[in-house]
């Protein structure tokens, strides 16, 4: 899932950790990958059907601890 990996500040790295925290993400890095993903979605747009697909709202609710 990670295979990739960004260099980011220490500084910057323990921020995205307490709003993961506060948030109840299970990992800064998960907080990390749904920022990117929704402000990617908003500059490039989302699919011609204007939904999220089936895929991308599982890994939602996985993130928010509604399913595993």
């Amino acid at each position: 899932m990670f295979g990739n990996r960004v260099k980011i500040d220490d500084e910057l790295y323990a921020k995205a950790k307490k709003c993961a925290e506060l948030a109840g993400y299970s990992s800064a890095e998960e907080f990390i990958q749904h920022v990117l993903e929704k402000e990617i979605t908003l500059l490039m747009g989302s699919d011609s059907d204007g939904g999220d697909a089936p895929e991308e709202i599982k890994k939602r609710l996985q993130g928010l601890g509604y399913i595993e």
